[in-house]
């Protein structure tokens, strides 16, 4: 097993390189070996996904709850994994460094920060979201480690369709220390390569909203890092909806056809 130190540095350099890369968002540490198996080179957790499995909607999770999951999965995983940290569960800049701090501390190699409030539903007002990146990329430099810092613009993500305030944003961002840039509510590959060239950081696309592109046509945008966001998450329930919808109402097993091949096998490769 890889140690916090190694994870980093492998994160590191997935976004020092040229090429880009897909960083699949597991829910829970099962799916996180799958994914890993599959072959793929870092993992992203998803707050929503998470929050599915404990029966909450996103955003309804407690601190505690992300730091046991972070924990979990950082664990029983070679590969380096970004969180998903949501608001940094603090308002004040002190308070988010110091989250920041935390969650590095269950072993995961990275973690987002995003301007958009938790608990009053609201945009963080411009210039206390760029107080809150500065703490929190001063915390990142006080590491023994090249712990990766993305600053999220939530604005075109939450009905604020304004693409000039999401490039301003991701400037002041990057000014401010992140390291990945990540805007998840970019839809239009034009929009995508006009904020790609006007940031000089990585930059995560959330791929879904993407669905008629390839990773190949989004990286020639300037997509860096391409996640899935809860998509696997929700999408691993519709087999098991339908199952059950198959039993309950027919009361027949012709479901069973659609089994996976040995997970038991997959994971030991």
């Amino acid at each position: 097993m890889a140690t916090w130190k190694e994870k980093c540095e492998a994160f590191a350099a997935l976004h020092d390189g040229n090429d880009a890369f897909v960083i699949p968002n597991p829910w829970d540490v099962g799916s996180a070996l799958v994914l890993q198996a599959l072959g793929f080179k870092a993992l992203a957790t998803t707050s929503a996904g998470f929050a599915q499995t404990l029966g909450k909607g996103d955003g309804a999770v407690t601190l505690d709850e992300k730091l046991d999951h972070c924990r979990m999965i950082a664990a029983v995983t070679t590969l380096p994994v970004n969180v998903d940290f949501e608001d940094g569960f603090a308002r004040d800049p002190e308070g988010v460094a110091a989250n920041i701090r935390r969650i590095a501390e269950t072993g995961v190699a990275g973690c987002s920060i995003e301007d958009f409030d938790r608990e009053s539903k609201t945009l963080i007002e411009f210039d206390a979201a760029v107080e809150r990146v500065q703490a929190a990329a001063e915390a990142v430099r006080g590491m023994d480690a090249p712990f990766q810092l993305t600053a999220r613009a939530e604005n075109l993500l939450r009905g604020v369709n304004d693409l000039d305030d999401t490039i301003r944003r991701l400037q002041a961002f990057e000014q401010a220390g992140a390291h990945v840039l990540y805007a998840p509510g970019l839809r239009r590959l034009e929009d995508l390569q006009q904020v790609s060239r006007e940031v000089t950081r990585p930059l995560n696309v959330l791929g879904v909203f993407f669905g008629g592109s390839s990773v190949e046509e989004l990286a020639s945008m300037g997509a860096h890092r391409i996640s899935v966001g809860n998509a696997f998450a929700s999408l691993s329930m519709a087999p098991v909806i339908a199952a059950a919808k198959e039993l309950q109402e027919a009361g027949t097993f012709g479901w069973l056809a659609g089994m996976p091949p040995d997970l038991h096998k997959l994971l030991k490769g």
